[in-house]
C-alpha cells in the first residue's frame, strides 16, 4: 500500500476510485425529478368592462348581462352620457333586460360594468326612421373602446359615410385612419395624427379625408391610448341607411355570417390590405349545403385595394354565409338591401367563431311594440360552416322569468334560420343568449330585424360577437428574461 501510495499514477487511481463511489452513492439515493406541467392557458372571469354607444339620440337603447355568469355577488352596471353628465340608470339585476327610448340631442352614452354585472355584459342601440333621408332601420352593437378596428362598406362617393370616434379614457388617444379604396391605398394628412382628448368624441366625414372611393374598407388604429369608433353610413332617400359592423382583422379565411332569407340585393365588399395581389376563393354556406358559386368561385383583389362582387343570383333570398379564402390577409363585408320601392339597407361582416357564447341586448320587439307598426320579425341565422355544432339559445325578457334555453343542432356545412317569437314578460323587447355545448364546432351568426312598410321592408343585422363573459389569459412560464436587462 506504501508503495502505491509513492506511486503517483497509484494516488490517482485511489481519487478517482473514491469519487466514484461517491457519485454511484448519490446517483442511487438522489430524489425522482419533480413532473413539470405544461403551462396552459387560464379561463377567468371578466369583472371590469366598459363600451361606447356612438349615437342613440332618438333611438332605443338596450343593456343586459346574461344568467350563467361567473358566481359572485354585487357589482353594478352604470348607463351615462359622456363628460360627466346625469347617469341614465344603474343596472343591478343579472338576466333582465333594460330598454329606454333615447333623446334625440342625446351624446355618446357609455356602458360600464363592474363585479357580477360585467361578465357578459352587452348594449345595443337601435334607431327608426320612417321618412325622408335617413329612411330606415339602424343598430349596432356598442363598441368596446380598443387600439385597431376594422370596417368595410361602400365609399363617400356612393354614401355619407360617418367616422364616430369616442375616447372614454382617462388618457389621450393618438388616432391614425387609413382608406383602401377601389383604385388603391388612399391617404390623407388630416386622418393622421389625429388626438381625441379624455372624454372627448368627434364625427369625421369622410368625404373630407378621401371624396372618391365608390367601396372602401377602414382601418383605424391608435399609437397610444385607446379610442372607441363606429361608422354609419347613409345611401340616400329610399337607399337605405346603418352602420357598418366592425369586421374581423384580416385573416387568410373569413367568414361573413348573417344573410337573412329574404329576397334584395347581396353586394360582397373585398379588401387587401397588404402588398400583394390576391385571388379569393368564394364559397356559401346556406341551409342545404356549402358550394362554390357558379361562375362567381373566385375574385381577383388587387394590392392595397378594395373590390366588390353581386351575388345577388347565387345567395340572394337563402340564409347563411360566406367563407372566403386566399393567399393573402383580406377583410370583407356584404352590404343588403330589403325589398319595396323604397329599399333599405343592412350590413355584415367577418367574424370570428361565438366559441364562449354570444349576448345580443336588442333581440327584437316584444308583442306590445308591435301594435300600430308593420309586422316586424327577430331572426337568428346560424352557420357551422366546418363541423357540426349544436348550441343553447335563451331569451332574456324586459320583465318576469327569462325562457329554458332551446338547444337547435346545425350540421356540418349548413346554415339555419330561426324566427324568434318573443317570450311571455318580454314588454317591449327581449336579448339573446347564445352558448355553444361542449364539443361543438364552430358557429357564427347573426341576428337580423325586419319590419314590412308599405313602402318597402325595413333591415337592420348584427353579426354575433363573443360574449364578454370569460377572458383567455394567456399560459405563463417563469423566466429569467422578464427581469434580465
Amino acid at each position: 500500500m506504501k508503495g502505491l501510495i509513492e506511486n503517483r499514477f497509484g494516488l490517482l487511481a485511489l481519487v478517482l476510485l473514491a469519487l466514484g463511489a461517491l457519485y454511484g452513492v448519490a446517483f442511487v439515493s438522489r430524489p425522482a425529478p419533480a413532473a413539470q406541467k405544461p403551462a396552459q392557458q387560464v379561463k377567468v372571469a371578466v369583472e371590469s368592462v366598459s363600451m361606447v354607444c356612438p349615437d342613440p339620440g332618438g333611438g332605443r337603447m338596450t343593456a343586459v348581462t346574461p344568467l350563467g355568469g361567473p358566481s359572485g355577488q354585487g357589482g353594478a352596471a352604470t348607463v351615462a352620457e359622456m363628460k360627466g353628465a346625469k347617469p341614465l340608470a344603474t343596472l343591478d339585476q343579472v338576466g333582465t333586460l333594460w330598454r329606454k327610448d333615447v333623446p334625440v340631442r342625446t351624446r355618446p352614452v357609455t356602458v360600464a360594468g363592474m363585479g357580477a354585472m360585467a361578465a357578459g355584459l352587452e348594449a345595443a342601440q337601435t334607431t327608426q326612421v320612417t321618412s325622408g333621408a335617413q329612411r330606415g332601420l339602424s343598430g349596432v352593437r356598442c363598441v368596446e373602446p380598443g387600439a385597431e378596428a376594422w370596417f368595410v362598406g361602400p365609399g363617400p362617393a356612393a354614401a355619407d359615410v360617418t367616422l364616430h370616434l369616442a375616447n372614454s379614457d382617462e388618457a389621450p388617444a393618438y388616432v391614425g385612419i387609413m382608406i383602401y379604396a377601389g383604385e388603391g391605398p388612399v391617404l390623407a394628412d388630416r386622418g393622421n395624427g389625429m388626438v381625441v382628448k379624455p372624454g372627448e368624441y368627434r364625427e369625421v366625414k369622410l368625404r373630407e379625408l378621401a371624396p372618391s372611393p365608390l367601396v372602401m374598407a377602414v382601418q383605424v388604429s391608435t399609437s397610444g391610448g385607446r379610442v372607441a369608433a363606429a361608422i354609419r353610413a347613409s345611401l340616400g332617400e329610399g337607399k337605405g341607411v346603418d352602420w357598418l359592423p366592425v369586421s374581423a382583422p384580416p385573416s387568410t379565411r373569413v367568414v361573413v355570417p348573417g344573410l337573412p332569407g329574404s329576397a334584395g340585393q347581396r353586394e360582397l365588399y373585398i379588401a387587401t390590405p397588404g402588398e400583394r395581389d390576391t385571388v379569393v376563393q368564394v364559397k356559401a354556406v346556406l341551409k342545404d349545403g356549402s358550394y362554390a358559386l357558379k361562375n362567381k368561385e373566385s375574385v381577383e383583389v388587387p394590392a392595397g385595394s378594395t373590390t366588390t362582387i353581386d351575388l345577388t343570383t347565387g345567395v340572394g333570398g337563402q340564409p347563411g354565409a360566406l367563407v372566403l379564402t386566399s393567399d393573402e390577409p383580406i377583410v370583407a363585408g356584404m352590404r343588403m338591401t330589403g325589398t319595396g320601392d323604397m329599399r333599405d339597407a343592412a350590413f355584415t361582416a367577418g367574424a370570428v367563431p361565438i366559441d364562449l357564447g354570444s349576448v345580443v341586448a336588442d333581440g327584437g320587439p316584444g308583442k306590445k311594440s308591435a301594435k300600430g307598426s308593420g309586422k316586424r320579425e327577430s331572426r337568428l341565422v346560424l352557420s357551422a360552416p366546418f363541423t357540426a355544432a349544436t348550441v343553447r339559445i335563451q331569451l332574456l325578457p324586459q320583465r318576469g322569468t327569462p325562457a329554458e334555453p332551446v338547444e337547435v343542432k346545425l350540421p356540418a356545412a349548413r346554415s339555419k334560420e330561426i324566427k324568434l317569437t318573443p317570450p311571455a314578460g318580454a314588454g317591449s323587447g327581449f336579448a339573446i343568449h347564445i352558448v355553444p355545448v361542449a364539443g361543438s364546432g364552430p358557429v357564427y351568426g347573426a341576428r337580423v330585424l325586419s319590419e314590412d312598410t308599405p313602402q318597402g321592408v325595413l333591415l337592420t343585422t348584427q353579426p354575433l360577437a363573443p360574449a364578454r363573459t370569460w377572458a383567455i389569459v394567456p399560459a405563463t412560464v417563469d423566466s429569467p428574461g422578464a427581469v434580465l436587462p
